[in-house]
């Protein structure tokens, strides 16, 4: 990414953004989200069962099948993010991806339509030929186009509030909640009614919900673009972090200056002004030696970098240790989306004379999540707020581990109920427990994932450069994309190892028959690889350090005036200028300075350093 190129795109106070952004811009984002997430819950929680029954696969296959889509999907979002960091803007991004979506919801209902396209299988998992390529395109389409939509969307959203704005700092916590309520209310909505057409009335008929849902959630997003501020791409941010790691090497024999202000930084009349420039940390002091200036050589962008730059790096490497911790809790959310609706399906489903569908047990932690969401925005973090000081009642790494301890807690109960249905199936095949047993494991992972999701959403962005915030943000749809396929994978190999080791010479999850499997086992060697994994998350957490920006705002006495200049460091000095009449006082937003005119400040000129606190 060149300096120079951005647009100044999040300051509220610019004369580009002027009556746009805020609440009114991200209700537009809220309906895309309910609607489109109306149809891929339901793909979600229903595919498991539609790929058994219709589409011929075993209990392992189904399962891993979904699974995989689900990784593929949210692995994708990285496009997403990437594209429109660098090339197109994040609300055009969405407009492109989306298209792929409205494709494969129309290919997977044509396929549950018409029986000529289904396989007829004397033998599991036998579909192959031009049944199979139509299959796979329709779920290539979907992983495409849903992946691409969600790299880009939250990103979007956040855009529309100021960081450097107390209002709007606060806002932006609010805004990422309701991204996670908007998209509840819609799942909600398609794992009860649209659930219930796809698995009594037909399989077509919900997935052409989900279709004309979705479809129309575009056209809705589609008109909010006068509402929304729009940033202008400035190159791969990829580059700017291969420059930093190529340059570190080449000087890796150099010695670090003691003196951080040592160090390149360019002045602030050569710095693009919508990129808020990063405090030295002392962490990975390796990448210091990419921002030695060589006094022999001019500094260019692959001999010398700067300290801004070299920061950026820093912040994504610190990133990494908290996306490895949170992979094992997706893990456990695909276990919900699979082997726990395959539990549903052999239990009593009945409320009264109503015949609940099993793919709907995910409802409960959903509907749990309308309630507690507004609870949470409305009633926790203004109390939080009052006794922390943070803008979100309490930091995202802190949110992310509560999230991670009920995960623990879910997948414990998940094995004490899935002991109780296997034994009671045994004992009286004709009467085996309630549906509501289920209802426990879903309702505390539910609130996990209220916690977790939004903690990372936000964590992600605040902390993410500004020329990366798509691509950062997708990192929590990354680390769910591994959990997803940590699943299959863990599921072959618990196969693999049980069967060699069991007396019966059967893997742990074989078959279709849950009665002759021991998917209890499998639920509590999750809880116990979960509460490894915060033991973990513990460590990192802790040892993670928040991103430091540090903002000038010089106020003038009268008849004074300043000029700014900078050392090679990256803190601005101040000091007197030789002749001015009056100057404007600069206040640096989260994108670049705004200028006001300022003839009655009295005040003299101050850093103020503003710091995300854990």
């Amino acid at each position: 990414m060149e300096e120079g190129n951005n647009t100044e795109y999040n300051s509220v106070t610019s004369s580009k953004t002027k009556g746009k952004g805020g609440f009114r811009a991200t209700s537009f984002i809220y309906g895309l989200l309910g609607l489109e997430n109306m149809g891929f819950v339901t793909i979600m929680v229903s595919f498991g069962l539609y790929f058994s029954l219709v589409m011929g696969f075993d209990l392992t296959g189904s399962a891993n099948t979904l699974t995989n889509l689900m990784g593929s999907t949210f692995l994708l979002s990285i496009l997403g993010g990437f594209i429109s960091d660098s090339y197109i803007n994040r609300f055009h991004t969405v407009l492109i991806f989306g298209p792929f979506e409205i494709l494969a919801f129309a290919l997977i209902t044509i396929q549950a339509h018409y029986k000529s396209l289904q396989p007829v299988c004397l033998v599991p998992n036998c579909i192959s030929g031009g049944k199979a390529i139509f299959f796979y395109a329709s779920l290539c389409c979907f992983a495409l186009g849903s992946g691409g939509v969600k790299g880009a969307l939250p990103a979007l959203g956040a855009d529309q509030f100021d960081q450097k704005d107390p209002k709007e700092a606060k806002a932006l916590g609010r805004y990422f909640n309701l991204v996670l309520f908007s998209s509840v209310i819609g799942g909600a909505f398609g794992v009860t009614f649209v659930v219930y057409v796809s698995t009594v009335k037909a399989w077509w008929k919900g997935f052409l919900i989900g279709l004309v849902g979705t479809t129309f959630g575009f056209i809705v997003f589609a008109f909010g673009k006068p509402f929304f501020r729009l940033q202008t791409p400035a190159g791969s941010p990829l580059t700017r972090v291969f420059q930093v790691i190529v340059v570190a090497i080449k000087n890796r024999k150099l010695e670090i200056p003691k003196n951080s202000e040592e160090l390149y930084e360019i002045s602030d009349k050569e710095c693009d002004s919508s990129q808020p420039k990063l405090a030295h940390t002392n962490q990975f002091r390796f990448f210091d030696k990419a921002a030695i200036h060589p006094k022999t050589a001019e500094p260019t962008p692959w001999t010398v970098c700067t300290v801004t730059q070299v920061e950026e790096v820093k912040v994504l490497t610190r990133m990494l240790p908290i996306i490895a911790s949170t992979i094992i809790m997706n893990t456990c959310m695909a276990q919900l989306q699979t082997f726990s609706v395959a539990q549903g399906y052999r239990m009593n489903r009945f409320i009264k004379k109503f015949e609940v569908p099993a793919p709907s047990v995910p409802a409960i932690p959903l509907i749990f999540m309308c309630i507690l969401i507004p609870i949470y925005d409305f009633f926790f973090v203004p109390f939080a707020r009052k006794i922390t000081k943070h803008p979100s009642g309490i930091t995202q790494l802190q949110r992310v581990g509560v999230g991670l301890v009920l995960s623990i807690v879910s997948m414990a109960v998940a094995a004490l109920v899935e002991i109780k249905r296997k034994h009671h199936s045994l004992k009286d095949p004709l009467k085996p427990i309630h549906l509501a047993w289920l209802g426990f494991q879903y309702a505390i992972f539910g609130i996990a994932d209220m916690f977790t999701l939004v903690g990372l959403l936000e964590f992600f962005y605040k902390e993410a450069p500004v020329g990366m915030r798509s691509l950062s943000t997708s990192f929590t749809y990354i680390s769910i994309s591994l959990g997803y396929f940590l699943s299959s994978v863990l599921v072959d190999i618990i196969n693999s190892v049980t069967k060699r080791r069991a007396p019966s010479k059967k893997g742990w999850l074989v078959g279709t028959d849950l009665d002759q499997n021991n998917l209890h086992l499998f639920y509590w060697f999750l809880a116990i690889l979960s509460g490894l994994n915060f033991l973990n998350y513990l460590f990192w957490a802790s040892w993670y350090k928040y991103k430091k920006d540090e903002v000038v705002e010089p106020k003038l006495n009268l008849g004074d005036s300043i000029s700014l200049s900078n050392s090679v460091s990256r803190v601005a000095l101040l000091k007197p200028s030789d002749s001015a009449t009056s100057m404007p006082t600069i206040e640096e937003s989260s994108n670049g300075p705004t200028e006001e005119a300022n003839e009655n400040s009295s005040a003299v000129p101050k850093v103020v350093t503003t710091e995300a606190r854990s």
